[in-house]
C-alpha cells in the first residue's frame, strides 16, 4: 500500500510539472527565421525581420541592441504612391496563435544610428520586449544574423526593397 501512494504522489508531482511547463511554453513568445539587412560603409540605418507568435496575444512594445543608438518598431506602408515610415508608439498587436510576419515593405524592426557597419555574416543581438495581455512584460533577447542587402523575405518584392533601403540611407 505504501508502495502504491508512493507511486500516487511521484506521478501526481510528474503530472503538475508536466502541466506547468505546458503553461509557461504556451505563454511564452515564439520568434522565428529572425535576419538583419547588411548595410553599406557609413549607412546609419537597417532593418530586423522575423516572424512572431504569441500564444496567448499580447504587443512587442520595444526593442533594443547594442549595435544601435535608437531602435523602433516601425511601419512602413504605401499611400497613394508614398511610402510612409512610422513608429508604432503603442507597439505591434500579436494576436494569440497567429504568426506576425516582420518583413521588408510592412512592419520591422528599425535599427538606427547604428554604430559601425552591419556586414554579411555578423550576428546582431536584439532584445525585444513583450507585453501580455495580462499587463506583465518579458525580455527575449537572440542573435539575428546578417544577410545581404538584397536579401528579403520570401514575399519580397524589389519594388518594396528599394523604397525601404531608401529610408535606411538617410
Amino acid at each position: 500500500m505504501k508502495k502504491t501512494s508512493q507511486l500516487f504522489k511521484h506521478s501526481l508531482a510528474a503530472s503538475l510539472l508536466a502541466l506547468t511547463a505546458s503553461a509557461w511554453a504556451q505563454g511564452s513568445v515564439e520568434i522565428s527565421d529572425p535576419w538583419v539587412r547588411a548595410t553599406v560603409p557609413q549607412q546609419m540605418a537597417t532593418g530586423a525581420f522575423m516572424q512572431i507568435t504569441s500564444p496567448a496575444g499580447g504587443k512587442l512594445i520595444k526593442a533594443s541592441s547594442p549595435v544601435a543608438g535608437v531602435v523602433e518598431v516601425h511601419e512602413m506602408s504605401m499611400d497613394n504612391g508614398v511610402m510612409k515610415m512610422r513608429a508604432l508608439a503603442d507597439g505591434l498587436e500579436l494576436p494569440a496563435g497567429k504568426a506576425v510576419e516582420l518583413k521588408p515593405g510592412g512592419y520591422h524592426v528599425m535599427l538606427m544610428d547604428l554604430k559601425q557597419q552591419v556586414k554579411v555574416g555578423d550576428e546582431v543581438p536584439l532584445t525585444l520586449t513583450f507585453e501580455g495581455p495580462d499587463g506583465k512584460t518579458t525580455e527575449q533577447n537572440l542573435q539575428a544574423p546578417v544577410r545581404a542587402m538584397n536579401a528579403g523575405g520570401k514575399q519580397m518584392k524589389k519594388h518594396d526593397m528599394k523604397q525601404h533601403m531608401h529610408h535606411g540611407s538617410n
